[in-house]
């Protein structure tokens, strides 16, 4: 069996009320075609399909439109659970019509799992099913303590018997999933994805995810990773677009996982090429710099985070030419440098003493020079104690 793990397409999401409607519609077409490219036999999609519990119309109608395609008219099985970002009731809302075409909505946990056959491999596929697992979709309190480290305790053992009760399910003649949406302990973030837990309350350790699953389909990370000190393969596939500065050039993908009963999985990640790259721009020559990289047509494609060092203000008329040059310029922030900053950051460490002394005797005596006779005097003064000449040119280097 071949299956297709994604997640967290946040559909309707903007970049600083920027659309990027047209670059999903390319992702999500990618992402079909390659579940057709890969005969894919399932899908799996865990969790945060949209952005906000409620979405715009546009992006509703390409979620259906994805997953019908996903779906290839019943004959792929596509399996989708909520995110923290999703609103469980509306997401399964529309259910019994969706599994007329071999698609599953799963909106808040469920008591067991799901038995999916899967007609392309001629197998049953056990889906341990877990959408964003809160206290209120839970319909559980878990800790009566305030204490983050008991709530989070308190979590963590309970989805620790949440996998055991579903792994029960688990047979030698099927292929074993699990897929869930949440945060796991020592996974990487990104700034893109709002926090599921209250500090650290709502995470759980690598340790509880269950060893008798074949492959842990997770999501809520934006940043394609393993979960290498978790007992099974576990893996979040990641956003398939960056959606904040802090994953600028960081490729997105999908994970392929080839699977059969009572074997291990092989996990292939399979990279991404629509929507627009995120890139950083370092200005460090000022505003001369920016336009010979706009003039070159340098990232024409992409959204930019521009920080531009300056000595004199940015005004609203250069602002406005930049952003007229290039319309994915999203932040524009000048760092102001004094010249007296720029002046510290010369290299003088590498300045010999005597000239060390020469600046600081003119920066004490407003401009005035030493004489000669007043220097080979300071260098006489050093040169007698040697084994403290160290310690007084590294207090020079201080003053000045």
């Amino acid at each position: 069996m071949r299956c297709l793990h994604t997640a967290d397409w946040h559909l309707g999401r903007t970049l600083e009320g920027r659309s990027r409607q047209a670059e999903q519609e390319a992702v999500m077409d990618e992402i079909c075609r390659i579940a057709e490219e890969e005969n894919i036999d399932a899908v799996l999609m865990a969790g945060d399909a949209f952005d906000t519990v409620n979405p715009p119309a546009a992006s509703e109608a390409l979620f259906y439109e994805t997953i019908h395609r996903l779906s290839n008219n019943g004959m792929r099985p596509v399996i989708i659970i909520s995110g923290n970002h999703d609103s469980p009731d509306r997401l399964q809302a529309s259910g019994p019509l969706a599994s007329e075409q071999g698609i599953t909505l799963v909106g808040k946990p469920i008591a067991r799992p799901l038995r999916i056959p899967v007609p392309r491999a001629d197998l049953d596929m056990i889906v341990s099913a877990i959408p964003y697992p809160s206290e209120s979709r839970l319909n559980e309190v878990l800790s009566v303590m305030n204490e983050e480290k008991d709530i989070q305790a308190a979590y963590d053992q309970r989805l620790a018997q949440l996998f055991i009760e579903h792994a029960k399910a688990f047979s030698r003649d099927t292929v074993n999933i699990m897929m869930s949406h949440l945060f796991i302990a020592g996974s990487r973030e990104s700034d893109s994805e709002r926090p599921i837990q209250v500090g650290g309350a709502y995470t759980v350790s690598p340790k509880s995810l269950p060893k008798e699953a074949q492959y842990i389909a997770l999501g809520h990370l934006h940043r394609p990773q393993t979960i290498h000190r978790a007992p099974a393969p576990a893996r979040y596939s990641g956003s398939p677009l960056a959606y904040s500065f802090s994953e600028a050039n960081q490729p997105k993908s999908v994970t392929v996982i080839d699977i059969e009963p009572q074997k291990p999985a092989s996990i292939q990640e399979i990279y991404l090429s629509a929507g627009r790259p995120l890139v950083k721009w370092r200005a460090r020559h000022g505003l001369s710099e920016v336009h010979h990289w706009l003039e070159e047509g340098r990232d024409a494609n992409a959204w930019i985070d521009l920080e531009i060092h300056l000595k004199e203000a940015l005004s609203i008329q250069d602002i406005q030419k930049l952003r007229k040059k290039h319309q994915g310029l999203i932040h524009i922030k000048p760092v102001y440098l004094l010249e007296e900053e720029e002046e510290a950051k010369k290299q003088v460490s590498d300045l010999p003493i005597d000239e060390l002394f020469t600046r600081f005797y003119g920066r004490q005596t407003n401009g005035a020079q030493p004489e000669d006779e007043l220097v080979q005097l300071f260098l006489d003064l050093i040169n007698e104690g040697e084994e403290d000449a160290s310690e007084k040119e590294a207090e020079l280097h201080a003053a000045y």
